[in-house]
């Protein structure tokens, strides 16, 4: 047997937390690289060699690796390809990317429908976090720049992907953040978070009334994918002044159609229930 085709056998001898672990994640992204770079696949001697690593230690990471299906061995041609975990991380990449340039038109369109600021958020470990905004012209303004984030329990955006969740993730998601309170009527319970989420489902949309911050309202609604899963929120911010109690079922319908269509647009499928 060639050293190229060692026995599959996974070892996980890296510090937690540690310079080993930093060390070892930076290599074995390098011999993800390498593989990538590759048509037809590297063998282990050609990924160690390219990677500047020892044959032992490239062996160790791409086993690893291969457990998580980041790599996959191919035993007839002895050589190491990108596994379908790669791909799928890449596709997540690919459908954020296609789903802010296909909501942005409708995101306009709801800016100014509404005279307020839009933004589309995504989850993220439990947090909502904004990958779009569309500003509205007016001189006070909701701001959330992309790539910040909000706790899912304190936003509208938040609600909205929660009610479209299972009662497992949602309680992951409370298990991991807790609900900690942003304002004074920020919900601080799980039977108050069920009950508002059931809220949610039954009208279609999610209001954040000074939940996250004192004077601002914000109205959300769910963009789904084609299995009916919750692929991201849209929501419309602005101040109370604004957005007075006669006008949110009015904007809770504007926010509720314009993520149907950037559902559709997306070749996605809003549940019947919504």
């Amino acid at each position: 047997m060639t050293q190229d085709a060692i026995p599959l056998k996974v070892i996980r001898k890296e510090k937690v937390g540690g310079r080993d672990t930093v060390q070892s994640l930076s290599r074995a992204l390098n011999l993800m690289n390498a593989i990538a770079a590759s048509e037809h696949g590297v063998t282990l001697s050609e990924a160690a060699k390219e990677t500047r690593l020892a044959v032992s230690t490239a062996h160790r990471l791409l086993t690893t690796l291969q457990q998580d299906r980041f790599v996959r061995f191919d035993s007839e041609r002895g050589v190491w390809t990108i596994g379908v975990q790669a791909f799928s991380v890449g596709s997540a990449f690919l459908r954020a990317r296609e789903l802010t340039v296909i909501a942005r038109p409708f995101m306009r369109q709801l800016m100014e429908r509404s005279g307020e600021t839009v933004n589309l958020a995504v989850e993220d470990r439990g947090e909502a976090i904004y990958v779009s905004q569309v500003e509205c012209r007016k001189l006070m303004r909701a701001i959330t720049r992309p790539g910040g984030r909000a706790l899912m329990h304190a936003s509208a955006i938040g609600k909205a992907l929660m009610s479209a969740m299972s009662e497992e993730e949602v309680d992951k998601i409370v298990e991991m953040h807790g609900l900690p309170r942003e304002t004074d009527k920020t919900i601080s319970t799980p039977t108050k978070l069920r009950t508002e989420l059931a809220i949610v489902r039954q009208r279609g949309y999610a209001v954040d009334d000074e939940e996250n911050a004192i004077g601002l309202r914000c109205i959300a609604a769910v963009v789904y994918d084609e299995h009916a899963h919750p692929v991201a929120g849209l929501s419309l911010s602005g101040p109370m002044a604004r957005i007075s109690d006669d006008s949110i079922a009015g904007l809770g319908d504007a926010v509720f159609e314009a993520a149907k269509k950037i559902t559709a647009n997306m070749g996605g499928r809003t549940p019947a229930k919504a």
